[in-house]
């Protein structure tokens, strides 16, 4: 065996090939699943134990080395390619099938618009501890989002985000304001499925907190963030609401991009379309992170992306997003 190796590795150091085709018939003829080495490997096993280690030896020196050779020809089929596209004029066009999920597109432009006021990304875990997902930003030990029934529990302690409200206390903790962050993120609630609602989603929340910060200066960011995303002729206005981390809360609708305020099924006729809730940070929500509230002051907002995308691609399904269908998600090509 050992003269048949010795053979072979004289024939491997002597091959040349000046082609793409010689370069293969060297593969077949000694590296294929078929070819001289792997019967030689098959062969090694009748190989008698006194023998094993100088033959096993050898063996490899032969297959390494068939490799470099072969590695060495690579060049000639690269060349090759090289050529027939370059001359080649009957060739058929690269086809590209694959796309920016429209979520990715949305989130990269709101991201984007946030960039141009100052604000940083920041980003936190999926799976939250009860401090920093609901504790820390005031949810009392009754309210009905710790109830199995809206959050996902591993155990008693720690479940899957709720929000991205989780990350804004994270940094919050470890950085002195001014603080002015987004925090986009995947966030899980235990919801039925419908066109309307999935029991997973995407949020982009926002915290701004600094001396003197109004609830003017988060007024006129959503503003300008509004008509950045939707048109220079979108209106936005502000509800009254409810949000255990932020105080006053309100949700803020803008005006439909579908009637343009006019009316249709979209807005349920009333020409404004809720896209976000907002308001000026609890003063306990900053205390819980060791900042001062007589000094500091701050606003936070947060919204849902999928619900961003709906409105700017006329999307009428929550669930395509996350069907992986080829034929929806074609048709975002041309928004890249």
């Amino acid at each position: 065996m050992k003269d048949k190796i010795e053979t072979l590795l004289n024939e491997v150091e002597k091959f040349s090939a000046t082609s793409a085709e010689q370069a293969e018939h060297f593969r077949l003829k000694y590296l294929s699943r078929k070819g001289e080495i792997s019967i030689l490997f098959d062969e090694f096993k009748t190989v008698p134990s006194e023998m094993k280690r100088e033959v096993g030896q050898l063996l490899n020196k032969l297959k390494i080395s068939a490799q470099e050779k072969l590695d060495s020809f690579k060049s000639l089929g690269e060349a090759a390619a090289e050529t027939a596209s370059a001359n080649d004029l009957t060739l058929p066009a690269v086809s590209f099938t694959g796309g920016r999920h429209p979520l990715n597109i949305v989130r990269k432009e709101i991201l984007g618009i946030f960039g141009r006021l100052g604000f940083t990304v920041a980003d936190g875990p999926e799976i939250e501890d009860d401090w920093h997902n609901f504790s820390a930003l005031n949810f009392p030990e009754e309210h009905p989002a710790r109830d199995m029934q809206d959050t996902f529990f591993i155990d008693k302690e720690v479940a899957l985000r709720t929000h991205t409200s989780s990350v804004q206390v994270r940094v919050l903790e470890k950085t002195q304001p001014p603080v002015r962050i987004v925090m986009p993120g995947r966030v899980y609630r235990n919801e039925a499925v419908s066109a309307r609602a999935h029991c997973f989603f995407h949020q982009v929340e926002g915290l701004y907190v600094d001396k003197g910060v109004s609830f003017a200066d988060m007024k006129q960011v959503l503003l300008y963030f509004s008509r950045e995303m939707f048109g220079e002729k979108t209106e936005i206005r502000l509800r009254p609401s409810y949000f255990p981390f932020t105080e006053p809360s309100a949700e803020m609708d803008i005006s439909c991009t579908i009637c343009h305020g006019k009316g249709c099924a979209v807005c349920k006729h009333s020409g404004w379309v809720e896209i976000l809730g907002c308001g000026m940070v609890d003063p306990a929500v900053l205390k819980n992170c060791r900042i001062d509230p007589d000094i500091y002051s701050g606003f936070a907002f947060g919204m849902g992306i999928e619900r961003i995308t709906m409105l700017k691609f006329g999307v009428n399904d929550l669930r395509l997003f996350s069907e992986n269908d080829v034929r929806f998600l074609s048709q975002f090509k041309s928004a890249l």
